[in-house]
């Protein structure tokens, strides 16, 4: 049996990131959760994930600082991210230049099968 994918999610509303780990586990992956950027950074250095489900917008190291940090640390590392700002949203904003890539950004609210789908297509590269 081949070990389960580590997904780290990285929100900081306890609710939505209780259910974001609630239906990764049933898709079959291994989900790590940290309430902001500084937190994900510590869990991704004790733990790295395959792949980052992030916010942008949280207390302590907002999303794009996190984003940053992980890509000095694994540069083709996947990621998803979730936001409900329409600044942020691709060919409006830095994060979907070539440097960012693999990445892919999604708007708040986001169906579970949204993310899901996005989280294969990182995945791709």
């Amino acid at each position: 049996m081949a070990e389960a994918r580590h997904v780290l999610v990285v929100e900081d509303e306890a609710l939505a990131a209780l259910a974001i780990e609630d239906y990764l586990i049933d898709c079959g992956f291994r989900v790590s959760v940290a309430g902001d950027g500084i937190a994900a950074l510590e869990r991704f250095d004790r733990d790295p994930a395959d792949l980052v489900v992030t916010d942008l917008r949280m207390p302590r190291m907002d999303g794009r600082s996190l984003i940053r940090e992980l890509r000095r640390r694994r540069p083709t590392l996947p990621i998803v991210v979730m936001t409900g700002f329409v600044a942020f949203l691709p060919g409006e904003d830095d994060l979907t230049g070539a440097d960012w890539m693999p990445l892919e950004v999604l708007r708040k609210p986001v169906s579970p099968t949204e993310m899901l789908a996005a989280m294969e297509r990182v995945a791709r590269g």
